[in-house]
């Protein structure tokens, strides 16, 4: 199989109330921009093990089984390469920083996205950041999307890494997120329940699934912020950490995240085409190129005094300015 730097490899541990799945089913929700042919190949050449045992497609995977693939293509580079990138570095001390991450920056090198990371600027400004597992992502606990502004933790030794990591996996730590959604949200409060997995029709985004064996168990719960008739600020903390969780949930209730372009956010929201109004609209997504999603804040129980921490960031200036734009457009339809 060549060198081991020359392929993909990962790692999964399954839920614990995992219903039994097919194998290649199960890595389908978990590989990003994998394919089902991909991952058939994997199977086949013996690639694919379920508990340190070689499966076929058919094997069912069940609650706490560890899953590794090795994807046999080559990635572009083999090496991290340290890049002097400016970071914005709202906490530090021994154990971790909290970095506020900017809009259109992707957290880790992958396909397509092999320098200008947040990893790449990491990787040069701190020295012997620790690794989780065996891929090249120094320090790195969490991630968010490339285009989602805000916070994220970054550990600065094993320790720390480890017991961040735990949390994350536990659940055991307080995340908020501001987004600006699409519609007027008609509960002031509520909870989005649902699975979680890679659209069948499109595997670059994620659909919501009902319970069952398909997808993995997310939870969301939401407040409304402000209302501006035909969209709504809301703060979303969450229960669990699914990729594209928010934008995901958000979508399954009616109320795709603004000029979210993946997930249909934009489009102009339908019912209301008159000329001013299109507009407005065509001003904001100026404004704000990207989904309106913002990692805010994050407290967690500190690694090494045990105390309680909270991290809270300033939205970002393009969705402060789209915040303002809604909200006086908002008043004026009041008048």
């Amino acid at each position: 199989m060549g060198e081991n730097k020359e392929f993909e490899h990962h790692k999964f541990i399954a839920d614990k109330g995992q219903n039994p799945l097919r194998v290649d089913r199960f890595l389908m929700n978990f590989v990003e921009f994998a394919t089902r042919n991909k991952i058939q190949q994997s199977v086949k050449a013996g690639n694919v093990r379920v508990n340190d045992k070689v499966v076929k497609s058919n094997h069912k995977v069940k609650g706490c089984d560890v899953v590794t693939i090795v994807l046999d293509y080559p990635k572009e580079t083999n090496e991290l390469l340290p890049q002097d990138i400016p970071l914005i570095i709202n906490y530090e001390d021994d154990d971790f920083l909290i970095v506020n991450k900017e809009a259109g920056m992707v957290v880790h090198p992958g396909f397509g996205n092999y320098d200008g990371t947040l990893v790449n600027a990491l990787a040069f400004h701190f020295q012997n950041l620790p690794n989780m597992g065996e891929e090249e992502r120094p320090g790195l606990v969490h991630r968010i999307d490339k285009n989602t502004s805000g916070i994220l933790v970054v550990a600065k030794t094993e320790r720390a890494m480890t017991i961040l990591a735990k949390k994350f996996e536990d659940r055991d730590l307080n995340r908020k997120y501001i987004a600006l959604v699409w519609g007027d949200v008609k509960e002031d409060e509520g909870t989005i329940t649902g699975n979680i997995g890679r659209s069948l029709k499109n595997r670059k985004v994620m659909d919501v699934f009902p319970d069952g064996e398909y997808g993995k168990h997310a939870v969301s719960h939401y407040k409304v912020l402000e209302r501006f008739g035909y969209t709504t600020l809301v703060e979303c903390k969450l229960e669990t950490g699914r990729t594209h969780q928010i934008r995901a949930h958000f979508k399954s209730i009616g109320h795709t995240l603004f000029n979210d372009e993946e997930y249909g956010g934009d489009a102009i929201l339908k019912g209301t085409t008159f000329t001013k109004y299109k507009q407005f609209v065509q001003n904001c997504f100026k404004i704000c190129p990207r989904q309106a999603l913002h990692a805010k804040s994050l407290g967690f129980e500190h690694p090494t005094t045990k105390k309680e921490v909270f991290f809270d960031s300033d939205l970002a200036d393009d969705l402060q300015e789209l915040i303002e734009k809604w909200r006086k457009y908002a008043t004026h339809q009041k008048l």
